[in-house]
């Protein structure tokens, strides 16, 4: 069973626009509207692929609300913690002209101590040994950096695998309880280890470093359109990126991780799984908004994907 933890929800509403100009009238051309954050869009993901998935964090409001009903319509379980303020809306902006996205995204309201131990209760009751758990985004404004440490490392002692993708402080933080995989893309590993990796052969090293002096087992690097590195203590896969129609870039990396843990969790092979996640995470690119391809599109792409053994030259 996957479960993935969002802590700070959101509505996405992708708008496209042709042509978008800051500072001048713009038409909207059409809009979606869709279940969104990290962690509910790897949920949505693992659905589309046919896996086992439960979707927790906390929601609140009327959007909360749509969220939930969102998410029972798909199918998707989910067991949320609720609170008295809205949760947030996203906007994206989706220029069909020049293939750019800009995210316009509200921060979010803090939330109480009480609130953040009612999700963690819910999760230690939930995911037992051999389960996976994605934690993925940003943590509630206000929350210690170190949050997703503890609760990593509190999973650790009941067999739980855990899965992290956030960035900044939480990143930082989260890495020193060894979470068995981390998603960064390559700009946020080099922020991970202050240094700046504009090369294959500085990427590797990196991820190679991050899991000798942490302890993750795993590290899945994203490079947009260049496609990926994969390493492991023993392993290391390249993956070049595929040639698609893009609609909407938002929520490639969360399919990547969620087709990864997807992998782990039903048993796949590691390179079959990298390759997999190549193909799920290119799908969701040619959605709109932030809806999951189905598995017929991904199974297509599967076939197209470039992956190899990565050694240093």
């Amino acid at each position: 069973m996957i479960y993935t933890v969002t802590l700070n929800p959101a509505r996405d509403r992708t708008v496209v626009i042709p042509d978008f100009a800051a500072g001048k009238v713009n038409r909207i051309k059409s809009f979606r509207d869709d279940p969104g954050g990290k962690g509910i869009n790897v949920s949505k993901v693992v659905k589309s692929l046919g896996g086992s998935t439960v979707a927790m964090g906390i929601l609140g409001g009327s959007t909360g609300e749509y969220i939930k009903k969102s998410l029972d319509f798909m199918g998707i379980d989910n067991d949320f913690v609720y609170v008295d303020h809205d949760t947030r809306t996203n906007i994206k902006v989706f220029d069909d002209v020049n293939h750019v996205t800009t995210d316009i995204n509200e921060a979010g309201e803090p939330v109480s101590e009480k609130t953040l131990g009612d999700v963690l209760g819910r999760i230690l009751e939930k995911a037992k040994k051999g389960d996976i758990v994605v934690f993925a985004g940003k943590i509630p404004t206000g929350a210690p950096s170190d949050l997703l440490y503890s609760w990593i490392s509190a999973l650790k002692e009941n067999g739980v695998l855990t899965v992290l993708d956030a960035d900044s402080k939480t990143l930082k933080e989260g890495v020193k309880a060894a979470p068995f995989m981390i998603k960064p893309n390559e700009i946020e590993l080099g922020e991970l280890l202050d240094e700046k990796l504009d090369s294959l052969e500085k990427i590797y090293a990196g991820a190679k470093r991050v899991i000798q002096e942490n302890g993750v087992s795993f590290v899945a690097v994203s490079m947009g359109a260049d496609g990926a590195m994969f390493v492991t203590e023993t392993n290391a896969y390249r993956a070049k990126g595929l040639k698609i129609e893009a609609k909407s870039t938002v929520g490639a990396g969360d399919a990547m991780a969620a087709a990864l843990a997807y992998g782990f969790d039903s048993g796949m092979d590691e390179m079959d799984a990298c390759r997999l996640s190549i193909a799920t995470s290119a799908a969701a690119v040619m959605q709109e908004g932030t809806q999951s391809a189905d598995r017929k599109t991904v199974d297509a792409l599967y076939e197209k994907v470039e992956i190899f053994e990565y050694q240093m030259k």
